[in-house]
């Protein structure tokens, strides 16, 4: 037994070149542009749509936190009435509840309507405004004149911190709105403060403007962080946008190309006998005025001429041939014609058909076979081809006094092994995905005397992906090339063993078992071959 064959490499075609430099560039353009008509046509600086979805996020904001302004409104009704006089404290949470009525009535309204740029900026005023009067109000019962201690001054910095924290986090989303809600609250106490005349009023006149420009701050970043969300969403759906649109333009291309290959498979498969019939006349008539049989010619370079075009119609039998075998097997309409078939006999009938080609070079064939080993199932004419395209490929790029070997033996998983190894100039690596596509050829190939159409290597691999097995092409430059294909266990045909004279005769019952044994494995043997893509 010989050394199994190593495992294939699995060699993938790299992909082209990526232009993404173009792109990117409209891309920018493109963003350029759109920033700018954004610039012109939107009130705050940024693009409309973003203008609409900031105050629809304010005007969700304000709802959703109603029922809490209402209750610091009660609250803070409650506690003043304990100072001033009830009914007029009564009558402001009245109507600081009916200013919020009004806000909240005003954002419903703005939910249920659809999004325009003249309504974006009617309600952009309106709400404006309402916060403004928001604000007075709020300035009204805090200036109240309910007493001028430290305590009633602490309290009333309290509620100030307490009504510009809140208004600033419901209004973040439009931050005018946010200072028209708190700038007159605090300029009000402030100024208050500043004129009782007091070192401590002065010191919480600094701390009210203090904790003004916090939180219009505190303001401004939130509504920047919201604006750079919105913005990073909209450069998502954008992106995914452009990816659908050229996943779509790849598909359509695809599918072109796909029946574009599909119609050339077709067509070159279905010409096969109008392109042969005018050959054959060709290289029959050749051959009768090569050979003399009528008579020999009258100008003695006319025999030549007759050989030229006998040659050449060979050479264009055989690119035809190939030609159409892969057009076959591209359109799915390449039928195996299997059979028991021996490895070894294969290789061996090819090796003879070529040695005298290889002699004529000065090329060694070294065979190093298994003996004894059992036949396959598959298409005799098939594996005969890839034998051949793989045999001749070596000959043909190994220099004279080259030596090939072939080699035939068990796998490890218990399949079957080709290998045909060369001290020829080898490929590249980068260029064994062009050697296996088809018409493709490497630098080599296109230096060489003998050039072909580059198709012996993919048809020779797609004949054995047919038969379920795999394809490995191993080189190296100026040190050879080494092809190993493999054919699966499944395919190996096992003997059966011989029966003994002491065995009894087999009766009805066992001869039924064993037809049934039988069409159990053919039946398995059709979904293995299904399975393979036979």
């Amino acid at each position: 037994m010989s050394n199994p064959a190593e495992k294939p490499e699995v060699v993938q075609i790299p992909a082209g070149p990526q232009t993404a430099a173009p792109v990117n560039s409209r891309r920018a353009a493109a963003q350029r542009v759109r920033e700018a008509r954004d610039r012109l046509t939107s009130t705050s600086g940024t693009r409309p749509a973003f203008d609409v979805e900031l105050l629809r996020q304010y005007a969700r904001t304000r709802i959703s936190a109603s029922y809490v302004v209402m209750l610091l409104v009660v609250a803070t009704g409650l506690l003043f009435g304990l100072w001033m006089h009830p009914i007029i404290a009564t009558a402001w949470t009245c109507g600081m509840l009916c200013v919020h009525a009004a806000i909240i009535r005003s954002c419903s309204r703005f939910l249920s309507e659809q999004p325009s740029i003249a309504a974006t900026r009617k309600w952009r005023a309106r709400f404006v405004l309402l916060d403004l009067l928001y604000g007075l109000c709020w300035t009204a019962i805090l200036l109240h004149p309910a007493g001028r201690d430290l305590a009633s001054n602490t309290l009333m910095m309290f509620l100030m911190l307490l009504v510009i924290a809140v208004s600033s986090m419901l209004a973040a989303s439009l931050p005018i709105a946010a200072l028209a809600a708190t700038v007159p609250v605090t300029v009000a106490i402030a100024l208050d403060l500043i004129l009782s005349g007091a070192l401590d009023n002065y010191v919480l006149a600094l701390l009210a403007i203090a904790a003004e420009g916090y939180f219009a701050l505190l303001a401004h970043r939130l509504h920047s962080t919201t604006l750079a969300t919105l913005e990073a969403r909209a450069e998502k759906d954008a992106l995914i946008g452009e990816l659908e649109q050229a996943k779509a333009i790849s598909d359509e291309a695809r599918h072109r190309a796909e029946s574009a290959n599909v119609a050339k498979s077709r067509f070159l498969a279905q010409m096969s006998h109008e392109l042969r019939t005018p050959l054959n006349a060709i290289l029959g008539f050749s051959e009768v005025m090569k050979s003399e049989i009528f008579g020999g010619h009258t100008v003695p370079v006319y025999k030549e001429y007759s050989s030229d075009i006998h040659n050449s119609g060979v050479h264009l039998l055989n690119l035809i041939n190939e030609i159409l075998d892969l057009s076959r097997i591209e359109a799915g309409r390449y039928e195996l014609n299997e059979e028991a078939v021996s490895l070894l006999h294969v290789v061996a009938d090819c090796h003879h058909l070529l040695k005298l080609r290889a002699s004529n070079r000065g090329i060694t064939i070294h065979e190093v076979f298994e003996q004894g080993m059992p036949r396959i199932w598959g298409d005799e004419r098939a594996m005969r081809q890839v034998v051949l395209n793989l045999l001749s490929n070596s000959i043909k790029f190994t220099p004279q006094g080259g030596e090939i070997w072939l080699k035939v033996g068990w796998t490890a998983s218990g399949g079957q092994y080709l290998s045909v190894k060369d001290t020829g100039s080898g490929i590249a690596e980068d260029e064994i995905p062009i050697v296996l596509a088809s018409f493709g050829q490497g630098s080599n190939s296109i230096k060489s005397a003998e050039q072909g159409a580059g198709l012996g290597l993919p048809i020779a691999k797609s004949l054995i992906d047919m038969h379920g097995g795999t394809f490995t092409l191993k080189s190296k430059l100026r040190i050879g090339t080494e092809v190993i294909v493999t054919f699966p266990p499944e395919r190996v045909m096992s003997a059966l063993a011989p029966m003994s004279e002491e065995s009894p005769p087999l009766q009805p019952e066992s001869v039924e078992a064993i037809y049934a044994d039988n069409r159990k494995r053919l039946r398995h043997r059709s979904i293995m071959s299904a399975g393979t893509g036979l």
